[in-house]
């Protein structure tokens, strides 16, 4: 069989997320990083002397330095998310962004009508929808498994993080956690995606999001962002969820489908191995319950490329790049299209804003749901 061509990659922003995705593409041994750029001299010097990478030092020379269509990786700070994206779709590139992919609606319209304009690929993170765990669900909720789905509850409660030691969280090559950001992007903006993009993945377009969001802690380090958020959403197909943020509760990143016949369950977003469970419903003694042990459901053969867990997350966050690498070297549609990150943006950012007050608030974007990854058909 011949060799796989190398494929490449370049990254914009060097701070605590960029090593994650460093140790991803470690295990994709197709991929190259072939140049990296941080604003600051500092953190691009430290981050290059750990991973042994080409750096430049202005974003001029970075986008010169690639040829038309290169893929490059955007892991700068929220707040300039849009800008550096949109320097690289207009410098010709496809652009791959960390989550959010804009903080304000018109900018997200924005950049896809200039990734629809300029004929490029337009994705934004996060990719486990495209891992082992979420394709495992969805192909047990394709198999009717539970049977019909009457309702799913999401839940993304990291702990309370404001007492964390996260003064001490440093990435592998020495980035601080970025709490700053963390706080005043807020819990929403950050983690909402991870079951967002399953549930549109495997569901299609919401329809409506009823939602209510609120700032419990009015005392941490920055104020001003909810650190909670509650929403409902209608899809289109029919479907209704449930998805709680917060970074107050104790840790719980389950998600369970409930249908006809049973719970399937999975407890860790953050892992692209986690188990998915089917616990099936019985009467015992004219109760009804759930089999406390679940039936593991499980994929024929290989998946992707595992990489080992670091921290909170046993994560691949090289499988997003990878796919938009692939679809462009097999010619074909990427799974992650532009209407998906678009659609997530509008979804996240109506549960951000709800506030106190509340919304319901009808989508104005919509995608299809994304095609099975070949291993899990």
């Amino acid at each position: 069989m011949p060799a796989r061509q190398t494929r490449s990659i370049s990254i914009i922003g060097c701070g605590f997320v960029a090593d994650l995705y460093m140790r991803s593409f470690a295990a994709h041994s197709d991929i190259a990083v072939t140049q990296v750029y941080d604003h600051s001299p500092e953190r691009l010097r430290a981050f290059a002397d750990h991973w042994k990478v080409h750096t430049v030092d202005s974003l001029e020379r970075f986008l010169d330095n690639l040829p038309k269509g290169s893929l490059v990786l955007n892991l700068t700070n929220p707040s300039a998310h849009f800008e550096i994206s949109k320097a690289c779709l207009e410098a010709g590139h496809h652009v791959y962004s960390e989550k959010p992919l804009a903080m304000e609606m018109a900018e997200a319209i924005t950049l896809h009508e200039l990734a629809a304009q300029n004929a490029l690929l337009l994705a934004s993170a996060p990719c486990s929808v495209l891992g082992e765990t979420a394709q495992t669900l969805a192909k047990a909720i394709r198999d009717d498994v539970a049977g019909p789905v009457r309702l799913i509850y999401a839940e993304l409660d990291d702990g309370f993080i404001p007492q964390a030691p996260y003064t001490d969280w440093q990435s592998e090559s020495g980035a601080p956690w970025p709490a700053q950001d963390e706080f005043s992007v807020g819990c929403t903006l950050e983690h909402a995606g991870y079951y967002l993009t399953w549930l549109i993945g495997m569901f299609g377009s919401v329809r409506r999001v009823v939602a209510a969001s609120s700032e419990c802690l009015p005392g941490k380090e920055i104020q001003g962002t909810p650190d909670y958020s509650s929403a409902t959403l209608f899809f289109e197909n029919g479907v209704t969820a449930r998805l709680t943020c917060s970074i107050i509760a104790p840790h719980d990143h389950r998600i369970r489908v409930f249908g006809d016949k049973g719970v399937l369950q999975v407890k860790q977003a953050w892992d692209n191995h986690a188990p998915v469970r089917f616990h099936r419903r019985f009467t015992l003694r004219r109760r009804l319950m759930e089999h406390p042990i679940g039936t593991r459901q499980t994929l024929k053969g290989p998946t992707h490329p595992s990489v080992e867990r670091w921290g909170a997350a046993r994560m691949n966050f090289a499988l997003g790049p990878a796919e938009m690498l692939a679809a462009l070297a097999e010619e074909r549609p990427c799974r992650l299209t532009s209407d998906f990150a678009l659609h997530l943006n509008e979804v996240t950012l109506a549960i951000q804003n709800a506030r106190a007050d509340g919304c319901a608030q009808d989508m104005t974007t919509s995608c299809a749901p994304i095609t099975p990854m070949p291993w899990a058909t």
